[in-house]
C-alpha cells in the first residue's frame, strides 16, 4: 500500500522525534562512561564529549583497588539477591491466599492493603518502629521492611485467578495441599510474571540509598548507591581513597591523571551497569508479564 505525502511526513516526524528522545536519554549515560575512561587531567580541559581523548583504565584501576568500593558493591550485590528472592516469595505467597474467593474477610484485607498504598505512618513513626524492632546497623534492614509489596501482590494475585481452576483440582485430587500446588503447580506456569516483578524488585534494592542513610550507620554495611551518594555529596573522593589506599595515592602523585569527577564517573559506571545486563536477559518476559497486571477481574 502507497502512503500519501502526509503519511510519510509524519512518519518522518515521529522517527525524528523519537531519535532525539532516545539520544537525549542515551547521551548522559554514554559522556559517564567515557569520561570514566578519560584522564582526569585531560577531562579537566573541557571538549570530552563522545569518544575518550586521553584513553585509561587509571580511574577504574583505583576504584577496584579500594577496599570500601568493593565491600559495598558485595552488599549491593547480597542485598539485591536476597531481598528480591525473598519479597517474590513472600509476595507470591500473600497474592496466592488472596486469590481464593472462599478467604474469609477477603474484601477487609484488601482494603487493609490498599489503604498503605495512599497513605503511609511517615518518617519518624517508621524511624521508630525500626528501631523499636532492633533492626538499626542491621543488613536486614534493607529487606525485611519491603518484604511484601503490595502493589505485586495485586499483580500476582490478578494473575492467579486467571490461571485454569483444572490445574489446582486436579493437583487436589493428588493429595497436594496449598503450599505444594503454589510451588509446585502454580508458581513454575506463573514465569512471565515473576521474571517481571523479580527485574522491578531486583533494580529498587540495587537503587536504592535512602533507607541505608537512615538506619545504617556502620560503613560495612552501606551499599554501594548510599557510598556513591555520600561521595557525590562530600566531593572529596581522591582525598578519601587516598587516605584509605597508599598505592592509589602514590599513582596519582606521580601521574596526575584522576580527578575526583573522573573518579567519580568511574565508581557510577561501576555502580549502574550490573543492573543494565539484567534487563536483556528477561526483557521477554515484559510484555506478557506487565499486560497481565493491567487486566481486571
Amino acid at each position: 500500500m502507497r502512503l500519501s505525502y502526509g503519511e510519510r511526513m509524519s512518519s518522518v516526524v515521529i522517527y525524528a522525534l523519537l531519535a532525539l528522545l532516545a539520544f537525549v536519554t542515551f547521551y548522559p549515560f554514554w559522556n559517564s562512561a567515557v569520561i570514566s575512561f578519560n584522564t582526569g587531567s585531560d577531562t579537566s580541559l573541557g571538549g570530552v564529549t563522545f569518544w575518550p581523548r586521553d584513553f585509561t583504565f587509571d580511574n577504574y584501576e583505583i576504584v577496584f583497588q579500594d577496599s570500601r568500593l568493593l565491600r559495598a558493591f558485595f552488599v549491593s550485590v547480597l542485598r539485591t539477591v536476597a531481598g528480591t528472592a525473598l519479597s517474590i516469595a513472600a509476595t507470591a505467597v500473600f497474592a496466592y491466599g488472596m486469590s481464593k474467593k472462599e478467604l474469609v474477610g477477603r474484601k477487609y484485607y484488601m482494603i487493609f492493603c490498599i489503604i498503605p498504598l495512599y497513605f503511609d505512618g511517615g518518617l519518624i513513626p517508621s524511624y521508630m518502629l525500626i528501631r523499636s524492632l532492633g533492626l538499626m546497623n542491621s543488613f536486614w534492614v534493607m529487606v525485611i521492611p519491603s518484604l511484601v509489596s503490595i502493589w505485586n501482590m495485586i499483580v500476582f494475585r490478578t494473575f492467579f485467578q486467571q490461571l485454569p481452576h483444572n490445574l489446582e483440582e486436579s493437583a487436589r485430587i493428588d493429595g497436594c495441599g496449598y503450599w505444594q500446588t503454589l510451588f509446585r503447580i502454580v508458581l513454575p506456569i506463573s514465569g512471565p510474571v515473576v521474571a517481571t516483578l523479580s527485574l522491578f524488585t531486583a533494580v529498587g534494592h540495587w537503587n536504592d540509598w535512602f533507607t541505608a542513610t537512615l538506619y545504617i550507620s556502620d560503613t560495612k554495611l552501606l551499599p554501594i548507591q548510599t557510598l556513591l551518594q555520600q561521595i557525590l555529596s562530600s566531593n572529596i573522593m581522591s582525598e578519601q581513597m587516598m587516605q584509605t589506599n597508599s598505592a592509589a595515592q602514590s599513582h596519582m602523585a606521580s601521574a596526575h591523571s584522576v580527578t575526583t569527577k573522573s573518579l567519580t564517573m568511574a565508581t557510577m559506571m561501576v555502580a549502574t551497569i550490573p543492573i543494565i545486563l539484567v534487563y536483556p536477559f528477561v526483557q521477554k518476559y515484559f510484555v506478557k508479564g506487565v499486560m497481565v497486571g493491567s487486566l481486571k477481574e
